[in-house]
């Protein structure tokens, strides 16, 4: 018994790889199977007619005519135009001739709805209505002798059968207009988080060149005032040379922050902003926390700071409709951490993914730290930046 089953479940599994390699091999496994499905299910019904025949009804020419509205069904995918033409030649075939015929086409009807869902031109589409509405009509009446109702039912089943193709041809080309246009707005928000990306790395640039001309430029003063004060105070020269190293050593430090940031023309700006100038900033949009020993920073994380707080406060006023909003210093013996929060609507009204958030993230990662955004437990919406302090500072 046991060998039954193994063997029938060889020949079972021979007879599925058969059927599957006769459809497109361009199509999906789960594609193969539905059409193998369909065509057994159309086979099992088209059968009916052959199950306990009059003497007579059933013919060589009968049974070919039956096989060409089945088999040709195994190819609807790969060619619904051809197979429309064969399988509607062959079930005239078998209305006509009759030995046996089928109280219903139901090949005819799987065709119709492969072409209506299928068809590549449209000419083929329209053309099928077209026969559908000239040909059905008479040929239940004279063909077929049948009444009202069965006439109705002759011509209104393949108009559905094609309405349905239609609908699904229109809700799988709804569906890919949906992806294509997914699709391109994903490309456009990476193109503009890129442009965004480095408009805000040439801003972090031009900064950053004038600390380091700021910089330079104390090392020429103080190293051309090294030669004399060797030879007036030998005393103070070693703080000449001292300070030299120590401006050196802190353009080395911005120098690295620098390397593969891109820089763009400008023309001459103001000063530029340093932690003392956020009382001014805040003004009376929002409140000044500072907690902590405060300590020296670079001026290039100063900078940081500043822009970072100016672009979140921007970004509450604009979008947010907060009451109260609250700009915090933490002073930690490892890093400044700085934090904006409001009682705003929340991060879709607050930060978006465009060129606030954007900025905020390079700013803070321009000074070796990190930058979060996020809801707040009790409501409102959060910027938290962490910005380790230079070399040196503790």
């Amino acid at each position: 018994m046991d060998g039954l089953v193994v063997a029938a479940e060889r020949w079972l599994a021979s007879a599925k790889r058969w059927l599957a390699s006769l459809v497109s091999p361009e199509l999906r496994l789960q594609d193969r199977e539905v059409d193998v499905l369909l065509v057994i299910a159309v086979s099992v019904a088209s059968a009916v007619a052959f199950i306990a025949p009059a003497p007579g009804s059933v013919t060589a020419l009968g049974v070919i005519l039956n096989l060409g509205t089945i088999v040709p069904l195994l190819w609807r995918r790969r060619a619904p135009f051809v197979v429309m033409v064969l399988v509607g030649m062959s079930a005239t075939g078998v209305s006509i001739y009759h030995r046996p015929g089928q109280s219903l086409q139901y090949g005819g009807l799987l065709a119709i709805y492969t072409l209506a869902s299928r068809g590549q031109k449209r000419w083929q589409r329209v053309g099928l209505l077209v026969v559908i509405l000239v040909s059905f009509p008479p040929a239940s009446l004279l063909l077929k002798h049948n009444n009202l109702d069965e006439f109705m039912f002759t011509v209104l089943l393949p108009v559905a059968a094609y309405l349905l193709g239609s609908l699904e041809r229109s809700r799988r080309e709804h569906a890919q207009f949906l992806e294509d246009r997914a699709r391109q707005l994903q490309r456009e928000r990476r193109a503009e988080a890129a442009r965004a990306a480095a408009e805000e790395r040439a801003r972090v640039a031009r900064d950053m060149h004038d600390i380091l001309a700021h910089a330079v430029s104390m090392m020429v003063v103080q190293a051309e005032a090294g030669p004399i004060a060797a030879r007036i105070a030998p005393e103070q020269a070693e703080q000449v040379f001292e300070a030299i190293a120590d401006a050196g050593r802190d353009a080395m430090v911005q120098l690295r922050r620098l390397l593969g940031v891109l820089k763009s023309d400008e023309q001459l700006r103001g000063p530029q902003p340093t932690l003392a100038g956020l009382s001014d900033l805040v003004g009376t949009t929002a409140s000044l926390d500072v907690t902590g020993m405060v300590r020296p920073i670079p001026a290039d994380t100063e900078v940081a700071v500043y822009r970072i707080v100016q672009e979140a406060l921007t970004n509450t006023v604009k979008h947010a409709r907060a009451q109260q909003v609250r700009v915090q210093l933490k002073w930690c013996p490892q890093e400044l951490v700085v934090s904006v929060t409001d009682d705003g609507q929340g991060p879709l009204a607050t930060i978006n993914e465009g060129y606030g958030l954007i900025g905020i993230r390079e700013r803070a990662a321009a000074c070796s730290g990190t930058a979060e955004v996020g809801p707040r437990v009790d409501g409102g919406f959060e910027v938290r930046a962490r910005l380790p302090y230079g070399e040196g500072i503790r």
